[in-house]
């Protein structure tokens, strides 16, 4: 990947902390307070860095780690649970300037497993670890792992049983795959892609998963090209929905390609993307994408996605509903 020089001197950041049923009707006061003051203080964080002269990777993996933090989105703390009563994440980072990237899927002690995606990427020879290795490297790291109780949360748990009651009242009969999830059960993630003032672009994802989800599955969050994908030449893209979709239609990478092979602009590859990838297969969600001028853009196709941006002389601006 080129190393580009960012003569038009813009830099930001474009977050998403999930994309599914959000309706206003349904999201009380304080919650929607709750997720506004804490997706504002993601992009602050990872402005701050890029206002400071820091790097976009370092941008989206401190933004990531706010949201990661938060037992509001399905990443580190607030990680759905899975069919067995665990929490298993995935996570990946890509540097637009270099092509490196690095991802861990399936693990389970991690509170912050795009730090630990982080060291993938830079501290070995491969891209992507997975579930007990990917633990064990990161101990060897330095890295504590954390009790499994760290990620228990009441809401989450209550998601798990009635996700479970479904599949109970769909009886004996039907199989594990035949229980239909709510948008709310699939989706979560969160993501950040920046532009920094060297003209470097960066993304990352972290996502607990589908809740109920079952065999190990692993979803596009943790698979470069399908839910991250960054390169200096054209954009940065972090997705959020049915990860199913996202990895039929590589959909980040995509983006990318459409804005390399024919010329198109991001916003304009992003929506063709969103349309023929997920809407006209039926799947759900969005992403966030920036290009190398700094121009981005935050297509879905759900009722709502948290999202927001703050770019170079501007405000936070931030957004829940479809409205």
């Amino acid at each position: 990947m080129s190393k580009n020089a960012n003569d038009i001197g813009n830099f930001g950041i474009v977050i998403h902390g999930g994309a599914g049923t959000i309706l206003r009707e349904k999201m009380s006061a304080e919650m929607e307070a709750e997720v506004t003051a804490r997706l504002a203080e993601t992009l602050r964080t990872g402005y701050e860095i890029l206002e400071t002269g820091g790097s976009s990777l370092d941008a989206v993996q401190r933004a990531v780690n706010v949201m990661e933090d938060s037992p509001l989105f399905n990443a580190g703390k607030g990680a759905v649970f899975t069919h067995d009563g665990k929490n298993e994440q995935d996570a990946t980072i890509v540097d637009g300037a270099t092509g490196m990237a690095g991802a861990v899927a399936g693990v389970k002690h991690v509170a912050n497993p795009i730090n630990l995606a982080r060291m993938v990427m830079e501290k070995t020879p491969h891209v992507l670890l997975i579930g007990d290795g990917a633990e064990t490297f990161a101990v060897t790291e330095g890295m504590h792992l954390v009790d499994e109780k760290y990620f228990h949360t009441e809401r989450r748990r209550e998601q798990l049983e009635k996700a479970l009651e479904k599949e109970r009242k769909a009886g004996k009969g039907a199989g594990p795959f035949e229980v239909r999830l709510s948008e709310d059960d699939r989706h979560g993630t969160v993501g950040a892609v920046a532009l920094d003032k060297e003209g470097n672009l960066a993304a990352a994802t972290s996502s607990g998963g589908m809740t109920n989800k079952k065999f190990g599955r692993v979803g596009d969050s943790a698979l470069i090209g399908a839910g991250t994908w960054a390169d200096n030449d054209t954009c940065a893209v972090s997705t959020t929905g049915h990860g199913e979709y996202f990895m039929r239609g590589v959909v980040a990478y995509d983006i990318a390609a459409l804005m390399a092979y024919k010329n198109m602009s991001l916003e304009e590859a992003a929506a063709s993307v969103i349309h023929s990838k997920l809407t006209l297969r039926e799947g759900t969600g969005g992403l966030i994408a920036i290009d190398r001028q700094g121009n981005f853009t935050l297509p879905f196709n759900t009722e709502g996605m948290y999202r927001g941006h703050l770019m170079k002389g501007g405000q936070v601006v931030v957004r829940i509903f479809r409205d």
